[in-house]
């Protein structure tokens, strides 16, 4: 009996276990997510049908299974989109959305289509190269954590999108819209006003003025943290000094004292020294915050450098500064334009001190002029507009220097 099991059995640990996994998930989550972005896209009152969306992901998976392996990259995934789409709509009695078709029919279309073709990939990258039988241990749990992956992403996604989708779509909407129908998320092309909570900030609200105050505030960040992290980092790597490891073991102990501590005491001297409402102000507190995560980043990276070379150039002639600019900074390129990136979004987004040393709306930092938006006289419109002001700025440079900064993580994670 365990010889037949071994050879062809459908038990747990088989294709078929995996299939029946793969679908159900890939088919409720698939449901979910569509149905829900069907209803803010369209503004249509959907009602998903998860169970039946389950179903329908367990017969795209069994169309898998049940295509021959050396065909399914051919066809596994048509043949289980076709399926899904063909139970689905059988089950539901062509309102696949729990809407009739006559309703919002071209999302309805356009989420159908996405539903079945996610499903299917889904299901076919999960399944594409399973049998039907028996699977050993090592390919049984390779497929589950294939799934489980795949779902960590959708969801993952999910949480990440679906905030900046309803921030973004807020925006365009009109006051009277959004009184009408809160929940609705859909947009209209053809509102002559589309822009104007935006062109509003700009013109009511200073906003303009912001985004300088907060580059200017942000940027002066980066250069003084460099500018003090890179030779303390530099000290901890290279030189011998009593301490030396307790200090560099104990950078980071700053982050232990919450912030909400340090506002309160930095918040009465600054105000006996007139630096509280200055901009002033806050580019001495923000490199204190700064300063200690980018000394143990750098001084990661500084160890991971052949130390060689520097010790050839001192010999040559070249004095200890000389090594650094010349040698030592061209090689951390990668680590320093992530350190620059990190420091720069701290200081971006940084709230707190800006709330409660800024009075002055003239020198607001953006995340200070957003908060001064939350206020039941102002529409919500204006602050998810002001919102999405703070966030694509950010949003592009981390996706311009994206590949430095997982270079400079990395290293600093691995060779310190």
């Amino acid at each position: 009996m365990a010889a037949i099991r071994d050879q062809g059995g459908y038990g747990l640990r088989s294709g078929a276990s995996v299939g029946v996994i793969s679908g159900l998930v890939f088919g409720t989550l698939g449901m979910i997510v569509i149905g829900v972005a069907l209803a803010l896209v369209s503004g249509a009152p959907t009602r998903p049908p998860v169970g039946v969306a389950a179903l329908s992901g367990l017969a795209g998976a069994a169309a898998v299974l049940l295509t021959p392996r050396d065909a399914r990259a051919r066809r596994g995934w048509t043949v289980s989109c076709g399926a899904t789409l063909a139970v689905l709509l059988l089950l539901t009695l062509g309102t696949p959305f729990g809407l009739p078709l006559a309703e919002a029919t071209l999302w309805q279309a356009i989420a159908l289509l996405l539903f079945a073709g996610a499903v299917a990939q889904a299901n076919w990258l999960c399944l594409g190269g399973a049998p039907l039988g028996r699977l050993s241990r090592y390919d049984f749990e390779r497929l589950m954590i294939g799934i489980a992956r795949g779902a960590g992403f959708v969801l993952f996604t999910v949480f990440v999108a679906l905030p900046f989708y309803v921030m973004v779509m807020t925006s365009f909407k009109s006051q009277a819209a959004l009184l009408a129908n809160p929940l609705d998320f859909s947009i209209d092309l053809g509102r002559d006003d589309l822009f104007g909570s935006y062109v509003e900030l700009f013109t009511r609200f200073n906003f303009g003025g912001y985004i300088l105050n907060s580059a200017i505030v942000s940027l002066s960040t980066v250069v003084l943290t460099l500018l003090v992290a890179v030779p303390g980092a530099y000290a901890v790597a290279r030189l011998r000094f009593p301490g030396r490891d307790v200090w560099a073991q104990s950078i980071l102990l700053i982050y232990m004292v919450p912030a909400i501590v340090l506002v309160l005491p930095i918040y009465a001297v600054f105000s006996q020294l007139e630096l509280r409402n200055t901009l002033i102000g806050l580019l001495m507190v923000y490199p204190a915050t700064t300063i200690p995560v980018a000394l143990y980043m750098l001084q990661g990276y500084f160890r991971g450098l052949p130390a060689e070379i520097e010790e050839a150039a001192l010999m040559d002639g070249l004095g200890r500064a000389a090594v650094i600019v010349k040698i030592t900074l061209p090689l951390s390129l990668p680590a320093l334009a992530s350190v620059a990136l990190y420091v720069f979004m701290i200081a971006w987004n940084e709230f707190l001190f800006a709330f409660m040393f800024l009075d002055d709306p003239g020198i607001f930092t953006l995340p200070r002029g957003v908060a001064s938006l939350n206020s039941s006289e102002l529409p919500r419109e204006l602050m998810m507009a002001g919102a999405v002001i703070a966030t694509l700025p950010i949003m592009a440079i981390f996706l311009w220097l994206e590949r430095f900064m997982v270079q400079g993580l990395a290293a600093g994670a691995v060779k310190g």
